[in-house]
């Protein structure tokens, strides 16, 4: 039984969810690359913004889909978002 937490934050992502199911495939794919790219060659506190952004959604959709997720698929989510999170830190500092 998930927690009163997990269940809140399920119920407020559906509706999210939803719309961007609705979407075709291309549209997300060219939004996180416009964040990636972005977070990657804009100036250094607007490319960390953006790749902090980019990290929030992956931490977001890697909560939602913890439970189903087998263990390998547990540990290349956390990679990605480490590495997510490390280089938004670099680009904060101007590295």
């Amino acid at each position: 039984m998930p927690s009163p937490f997990r269940s809140m934050i399920e119920r407020r992502s559906a509706p999210l969810l939803l719309a961007l199911r609705r979407l075709p495939g291309w549209v997300p794919f060219l939004a996180l690359l416009a964040l990636v790219l972005g977070g990657l060659f804009a100036p250094a506190p607007l490319g960390a913004a953006l790749l902090a952004i980019l990290a929030l959604i992956v931490g977001w959709v890697t909560y939602l889909a913890w439970p189903a997720l087998a263990p390998p698929g547990r540990l290349l989510r956390l990679a990605v978002l480490a590495l997510m999170l490390v280089a938004a830190a670099r680009r904060a500092i101007g590295g």
